[in-house]
C-alpha cells in the first residue's frame, strides 16, 4: 500500500510521536510511506533521524494555500491510495489539495475528545472517507456531532513495548530528589485541559499525610508561570520540580513510584499508556478517554476530574501500600500487552483503511 501522512505541529507531542510510529511501522511492513509535516518542526527532525521519506512543507492554518499547494505537488507525485491526516489544520489542507487526486481514500484521524467546534469544523471531519478515533469517548463525540457513525473506527494509541533504560533514580537525584522518597510522576503539556492546577491543589494536600513525597512534573507549555506560582502559594517549591521538556523518559518513568494525570479532558492519553507499559501503577481522572485504559482498582485508581481530595486520596492509598500499588502496576502491564502496543495500533491502523474501503 502507498500512504501518505500529514502532521501540521510544530512541537513535539503525544500526537506527533503517534505518528511517527504509525509511519515507522508501515514503512517496516513494506508500504511505501511518505510523512508530510511541518517544516523545521520536531516531527520533520526525529523522522529524517528515523530514515523515513520525510517531505517539509509550510503548514499552517486551516486555509493555507501554500500548504495545499505543496500537498498536490506531493500528491501528484506520490500517487497514494491513502492520505491519512493527523491534526485538524492538516485536515483542512489535505481536503483542498485531494480535489487534485479524487481516487486517494481520505482518513482523518482524531485525538481530541473535545467537540467540533464551528461548521467549518464538522464540514471538514463529515468530508472524510472515514475518521480513525483513538478512543471510544472520541468516537461517541464525533458521532453525536454529526460525522456518520459507520466512517468511525476506533484504533486506541499505542506505545512501544522496550525495556527500561537505567539510571532512573539517578536522575530523580540530580532534579533533587533525595534518596528514598516516593515520587508522583507526571508527563503532560502544561495546558488547561492537563489541568496541573488540581493536581498541585492535591499535592498539598498529600503534604499533610506524606511529608516526604515528592511531584515531577515532565512537560512544557503557556501555563507554567501560572503555575509555578501556585506551587509557591500552596508551599509547595521544596516538592514538586518542574522537570521542562525531557527526552529520556524510558529512563524517568520506570523510576516514579506512581504515575498521575490529572486531565479534565483527554483523548487518551500516550504517557498512560508509558506509564502501564513499564508497570506503573496510575492514578488518573475519569476524563475522556482514560476509563478505556485504567480500570479502577486493577491497573490503577480513578477519580473524578477537578477533584483535589480526591485525587490526593488516591495518591496517597496508592503510595501507602506498595505491594497493591505494585499489583496495580503489574495488572496494568498485562493491559498494555492486550491492547496498547505500537503493533497492535499500526496493524489495526493498516485494518481500518480496508475496512472503509
Amino acid at each position: 500500500m502507498n500512504v501518505l501522512h500529514v502532521d501540521s505541529a510544530a512541537d513535539w507531542r503525544g500526537g506527533q510521536n503517534q505518528v511517527l510510529l504509525t509511519a515507522k511501522g508501515m514503512a517496516a511492513r513494506g508500504h511505501r510511506v511518505t510523512l508530510a509535516c511541518r517544516s523545521g518542526g520536531a516531527l520533520e527532525a526525529r523522522a529524517r533521524e528515523q530514515g523515513l521519506d520525510v517531505q517539509g512543507l509550510p503548514l499552517r492554518g486551516d486555509l493555507s494555500l501554500r500548504a495545499s499547494g505543496g500537498l498536490v505537488r506531493l500528491l501528484r507525485h506520490t500517487r497514494p491510495d491513502v492520505l491519512q491526516l493527523h491534526d485538524p489544520h492538516a485536515l483542512a489542507a489535505g481536503l483542498l489539495a485531494a480535489r487534485a487526486a479524487p481516487s486517494v481514500r481520505i482518513l482523518a484521524t482524531r485525538r481530541v475528545d473535545f467537540p467540533l467546534r464551528g461548521g467549518l469544523s464538522r464540514w471538514k471531519y463529515r468530508a472524510c472517507r472515514g475518521v480513525i478515533a483513538v478512543s471510544r469517548k472520541i468516537a461517541d463525540v464525533l458521532g453525536q456531532d454529526g460525522v456518520p457513525r459507520e466512517r468511525i473506527r476506533v484504533v486506541y494509541e499505542g506505545v512501544p513495548d522496550r525495556p527500561a533504560l537505567p539510571g532512573g533514580r539517578e536522575a530523580l537525584l540530580e532534579l533533587g530528589v533525595p534518596e528514598g522518597c516516593p515520587v508522583v510522576g507526571n508527563v503532560a503539556a502544561l495546558t488547561d485541559h492537563k489541568d496541573h492546577a488540581t493536581l498541585i491543589e492535591a499535592a498539598a494536600r498529600v503534604r499533610q499525610r506524606l511529608p516526604d513525597a515528592r511531584f515531577v512534573c515532565v512537560g512544557e507549555g503557556e501555563l507554567r508561570p501560572r503555575l509555578e506560582a501556585l506551587c509557591r502559594e500552596r508551599g509547595l517549591l521544596d516538592r514538586w520540580i518542574f522537570a521542562g521538556f525531557r527526552r529520556d523518559l524510558d529512563r524517568l518513568i520506570p523510576a516514579f513510584s506512581v504515575f498521575c494525570l490529572s486531565s479534565h479532558m483527554e483523548g487518551l492519553g500516550t504517557s498512560l499508556l508509558d506509564a502501564m507499559a513499564f508497570g506503573r501503577p496510575v492514578v488518573a481522572t475519569a476524563a475522556g478517554g482514560i476509563p478505556e485504559a485504567v480500570d479502577d482498582g486493577v491497573t490503577g485508581r480513578l477519580v473524578p476530574v477537578r477533584d483535589a481530595a480526591a485525587l490526593a486520596g488516591a495518591l496517597v492509598e496508592t503510595l501507602a501500600d506498595p505491594a497493591r500499588a505494585r499489583a496495580m502496576g503489574e495488572a496494568g502491564r498485562r493491559r498494555f500487552e492486550e491492547r496498547f502496543t505500537a503493533d497492535r495500533m499500526v496493524d489495526e491502523t493498516l485494518s481500518a483503511y480496508d475496512g472503509l474501503g
